[in-house]
C-alpha cells in the first residue's frame, strides 16, 4: 500500500468519524454505539498515522519504505506520547 492509498483510507475513516456523530446528533444510534464505532475508527486511524510515520523513516534512512508494515492494535495504542 502506497501513501496515496493510505491517505484515502485516513479521508475515508476521518468521513466516517463525521457521520457517526451526526447520527448521534441525529438520534440515529445510541451514545454507546457511537463511541465504540468511534474507538474503532481512532485505532485504525492510529495504525495508518503509524504506517506512514513508518515509511517516511525508512526513505529517510535510505531503506525501502515499502517494508514498512501495519502494526497491531495492541501495539500502536501502547505507545508512549
Amino acid at each position: 500500500m502506497d501513501e496515496h492509498d493510505i491517505h484515502q483510507r485516513i479521508t475515508s475513516l476521518v468521513e466516517r468519524e463525521h457521520a457517526l456523530r451526526a447520527a448521534l446528533a441525529a438520534g440515529e444510534l445510541s451514545a454507546q454505539e457511537e463511541h465504540a464505532e468511534l474507538q474503532s475508527a481512532e485505532q485504525e486511524l492510529d495504525r495508518l498515522w503509524d504506517l506512514l510515520r513508518q515509511r517516511q523513516a525508512r526513505r529517510e534512512a535510505g531503506q525501502d519504505p515499502e517494508q514498512a508494515q501495519e502494526r497491531p492494535v495492541s501495539e500502536v495504542e501502547s505507545y508512549r506520547q
